[in-house]
């Protein structure tokens, strides 16, 4: 590797594979490189958050990084870990100074039948980035008064509208997006569709939202008339919006095979959703694409807190890696195509048809075995599953 990724690591169960992974399946093989930056809860912390800035900042020069799965703290997390404060997402954090859009695709492996029997093709998840609840300003209200939305312009003048005029206790949020980045999105997708060869997908709800979701709507119509209708003919594939709740009904019935482009929160829970409808959460894969050329690969799902704990006790846990293995080879492969290393983008190759050829042949982790259509799957626990890939893996090589 001549230039070095951006490794975020995270938090609980993740971060355990995350070493397992490193140690198992990647310094054996090829001479990492990374520039290390522990986004753990208590260094977040420590460092009053800085740490996740810092992160972002250097996949900005760097142009790639992976990501460990994090803590988002409540106020459990607060007493827990004794927090300074309620830190924000951190992937919201590092979204917001990175631009761009999260894609999410399921990893598709025989044997792991998706639970809607329609569904032949990946659906990939397009998820803007920035903004909505993730930069919200919530305030609780103690009781009778007014609540404003007030906007001041940089010549003093005010605009506003009421939210509600309270009776009794109650809590109010304020949401906001950008116009460049609702933009950055659209192209972004647009782009990626082009890409892949895909239909795109675009919902929202502007039939309640007529300011706030209509303009994302409009922007994504105005961008696609302008830009790229000509461009979607030609490669034969359409692009069309509908109401959310439409949508989902449409992607219940649909085949798969096609791009659907959500709003930051709807992107979050679909996403979710069809991670666990395609098999599990620890199938999925998740790029955040920058328009300005940055790369954020992660895993979709979060730290695994109960089997952390259990881990902790000492007792075995069978933890799925494959999301977070998935990730090491995302930036690993763009990391070897942006610095023209064939090598390294074989290995990443070959690091992610070792982990499928593993479960195919039948060995794979509880929440697979639970479901898999395979006759006598056998259930590895966390660590001799990785040890497992690293067998296929060699075999491989």
């Amino acid at each position: 590797m001549t230039t070095p990724l951006v490794e975020m690591d995270g938090d609980e169960m993740t971060r355990v594979l995350w070493g397992l992974i490193k140690d198992e399946l990647l310094t054996p093989y090829i001479d990492l490189n990374t520039e290390y930056y522990d986004l753990g809860l208590e260094h977040r912390n420590e460092t009053n958050d800085q740490v996740t800035v810092d992160s972002a900042e250097a996949t900005k020069k760097y142009g790639v990084a992976v990501k460990c799965a994090t803590i988002t703290p409540n106020a459990a997390r607060m007493t827990e870990y004794n927090l300074k404060e309620m830190y924000k997402s951190p992937n919201g954090t590092i979204r917001a100074i990175l631009d761009g859009t999260v894609f999410r695709a399921p990893i598709i492996v025989n044997g792991i039948e998706p639970y809607i029997k329609t569904w032949k093709k990946p659906i990939t998840i397009a998820r803007h980035a920035y903004g909505d609840v993730y930069k919200g300003v919530e305030m609780k209200i103690p009781g009778k008064g007014k609540a404003e939305l007030v906007f001041t312009d940089e010549n003093g003048n005010e605009s506003r509208e009421t939210i509600h005029d309270f009776d009794g206790p109650g809590i109010i949020q304020g949401m906001h997006n950008k116009c460049d980045s609702i933009e950055s999105f659209a192209r972004s997708c647009f782009a990626f569709a082009l890409e892949t060869k895909q239909d795109l997908w675009f919902s929202t709800k502007d039939t309640i939202s007529k300011k706030y979701d209509h303009t994302f709507k409009d922007i994504f119509q105005d961008i696609y008339d302008k830009e790229y209708a000509d461009k979607f003919k030609a490669a034969g594939i359409e692009y069309f919006y509908t109401l959310i709740d439409d949508a989902v009904a449409r992607v219940v019935r649909s085949e798969g095979g096609f791009i659907w482009a959500c709003k930051n929160y709807d992107g979050d829970v679909m996403s979710d959703m069809l991670a666990t409808a395609f098999g599990s959460l620890s199938m999925m894969t998740s790029v955040l694409v920058s328009p300005h050329g940055y790369y954020e690969y992660e895993a979709a799902h979060g730290t695994v807190q109960r089997h952390y704990y259990k881990h902790l006790k000492g007792e075995e846990t069978s933890t799925n890696p494959i999301a977070t293995i998935f990730a090491w080879t995302g930036a690993l492969r763009k990391r070897g195509e942006l610095d023209n290393i064939p090598e390294l983008m074989d290995f990443a190759d070959k690091l992610e048809q070792a982990c499928i050829k593993t479960i195919e042949d039948g060995r794979m982790t509880k929440d697979l075995a639970l479901i898999t259509t395979l006759k006598d799957p056998v259930t590895c626990n966390t660590q001799d599953f990785i040890k497992e890939v690293r067998k296929t893996l060699d075999s491989l090589l």
